[in-house]
């Protein structure tokens, strides 16, 4: 069944906890991650967002806990890096940090042999292989017929998940959903209702699990089929609606504007897999 998508929700006052994709959804992407920049603006956004959610506040990415701290600097969050396969559970927390296979390690240098001299970049973090094509699309192909054939090599329990721009190798058990549930499950995210935002394949399993516990979840420039149940038309809609629905309580009243400008019409439909 189709799930019509038609607008942003704009949230009522209630207790929320929030959880972000930080690539694609706070941030535009770029061709090699560590291109990108926060600006001051998108911080103090985001400390105002914790300190009205009472803590509730969550990164759930792709990128390791130590990338995002030294791209959020100063700021630190709670935060669930390469898919949950890394947990820091309060902003001062100890890091559970997760160490890169032998297997994997020998898979990534011979893919970067193939592949890295010609405009591909292929990311190391830990038991999870990325490989970005932004600035070759006509490699993801290859791309993905490398890390499909190294299943065959590696031990049980890996998966490939299609990207945007890229491919990525992961154990099973890294999965945005599974991260989302861990935090649902402590304070100052226990009783509150879940709001996620992502905007790419990986970040589907995270749509489906807020939807069970019925949250909200929202897909910043959806391509395709999606488990979400709204949309956001880009980053910068996207920045815009965090700040009109938990910014500082001065610019409340652009709330109805903001919405406004960031909604936008989209068909969805869970995905099959």
């Amino acid at each position: 069944m189709n799930i019509q998508t038609d607008l942003t929700p704009r949230l009522p006052d209630g207790r929320w906890a929030l959880f972000l994709d930080i690539d694609g959804t706070l941030l535009e992407h770029a061709a090699h991650p560590d291109s990108v920049s926060v600006s001051d603006d998108l911080r103090l956004l985001l400390e105002t967002v914790e300190r009205r959610l009472d803590g509730a506040l969550a990164f759930i990415t792709g990128r390791s806990i130590a990338a995002v701290d030294g791209l959020f600097d100063p700021l630190k969050l709670r935060i669930a890096g390469l898919y949950g396969l890394e947990h820091r559970l309060t902003p001062d927390g100890q890091i559970e940090a997760a160490d890169e296979p032998a297997d994997m390690a020998a898979l990534a240098d011979e893919i970067e042999l193939e592949l890295a001299s010609q405009a591909v970049y292929v990311e190391r973090k830990g038991p999870v292989l990325a490989i970005h094509t932004r600035a070759a699309p006509h490699l993801l192909i290859r791309a993905t017929e490398l890390v499909e054939a190294a299943l065959a090599r590696l031990p049980k329990g890996y998966r490939v998940i299609a990207g945007n721009a890229g491919v990525e190798l992961m154990p099973l058990e890294a999965a945005k959903g599974a991260a989302i549930r861990r935090f649902m499950q402590l304070d100052p995210f226990s009783g509150r209702r879940p709001v996620f935002l992502g905007d790419d394949t990986s970040d589907e399993n995270g749509f489906e699990t807020v939807n069970a516990a019925g949250g909200i979840s929202i897909r910043v420039k959806p391509q395709g089929e999606t488990a979400a149940r709204f949309a956001i038309a880009d980053v910068a809609s996207a920045i815009a609606w965090l700040e009109a629905n938990f910014g500082a309580v001065d610019k409340q009243a652009n709330r109805d504007d903001v919405m406004a400008a960031s909604r936008i019409p989209t068909e969805a439909s869970p995905p099959s897999r």
